[in-house]
This record gives C-alpha cells, sequence and structure tokens, in this order.
C-alpha cells in the first residue's frame, strides 16, 4: 500500500500519516493502554523503589501501605478500589478499542 500511494504521489509524510499509522494506531493505543493498567495494578516494586519522600512523591501503593500500617483499613480498601476500577475501566476501553480496530480492519 505504501508503494502504492507512493506511484500515486504521496509523499513519505503523507504515506507514514495516511496509510501506514491508521492501521497501527489501534495496537499502539492498546500497548498503552495495557501499560497504563499494568503499572496501575503494581504494587510491590513501586513500593520497594520509591523514596517515599512525605507530602511530595507519594504513590498510590506506598499510600495503601501507610494506611495498613495506621490499621486504617478502611481507607487502604478505598484506595485499592479506586486502583481497581481504575484498572477496569482501562480494559474496558482496550476491548471498545479492539472492537473499533477489528471492525475498520477488514
Amino acid at each position: 500500500m505504501e508503494e502504492a500511494a507512493w506511484s500515486l504521489g504521496a509523499t513519505p509524510w503523507e504515506t507514514f500519516w495516511k496509510v501506514t499509522l491508521p492501521p497501527l494506531f489501534p495496537a499502539i493505543l492498546t500497548g498503552v493502554a495495557l501499560g497504563f493498567a499494568r503499572a496501575v495494578g503494581e504494587y510491590g516494586s513501586t513500593v520497594m523503589i520509591s523514596s517515599n519522600t512525605p507530602f511530595k512523591d507519594l504513590i498510590a501503593p506506598v499510600l495503601i501501605f501507610q494506611r495498613l500500617e495506621q490499621y486504617d483499613l478502611f481507607g487502604a480498601t478505598v484506595i485499592g478500589a479506586v486502583m481497581l476500577l481504575i484498572s477496569l475501566v482501562m480494559l474496558f476501553a482496550i476491548n471498545l478499542l479492539q472492537a473499533w480496530g477489528r471492525r475498520y480492519a477488514q
């Protein structure tokens, strides 16, 4: 398809934006969304490598860990549930994106 676009007079930039990128766009967005959903759910490694400076670089897994150390089980549960909800919304968006990609792939 790229060679056909070039033979019809398209520039390399137009070929990239109009021929090459559209079929790859759903896969790129799916990869980004899956990476984000995985990052939201990651717990152990982020607690170990974060510097944990109070009120400066607090991340959600460290916040959960602090709540558990303070025996605030309800607070830790709420934060975990919000993270889970974000992951579920992202996975639902991925499914919609894949369905959209399959519709236009044929």
